[in-house]
């Protein structure tokens, strides 16, 4: 078994996937763009605060509620590639391609 602190060293070696990506309503073509440092954690998110009712964009948790959650594509617009550089801040990276 391993230890607690292989386990934090393994955690922080994992590589996510990285970048924007948009929330479509297959009903009316409205769309929600954001960007993640892990896009597959972030729809969780997003799914869960909608289901919820506690999603913090009004508009989209208005349609999620009419619509349901069938009448939603979330789609990956671009992925941003990460390199073995612990002097990126991927933070900003994705803050700049999502603008």
């Amino acid at each position: 078994m391993k230890t607690q602190k292989e386990l934090k060293e393994q955690y922080k070696q994992m590589k996510f996937k990285m970048g924007v990506f948009q929330i479509r309503n297959m009903v009316n073509g409205k769309v929600f763009i954001g960007g993640s440092r892990d896009l597959i954690a972030n729809w969780n998110l997003h799914k869960f605060q909608l289901n919820a009712g506690l999603h913090p964009n009004e508009a989209l948790q208005n349609d999620w509620k009419q619509f349901g959650a069938e009448s939603f594509a979330y789609e990956i617009l671009e992925e941003i590639k990460q390199v073995d550089d612990s002097g990126i801040n991927y933070f900003k990276e994705v803050k700049a391609l999502e603008d």
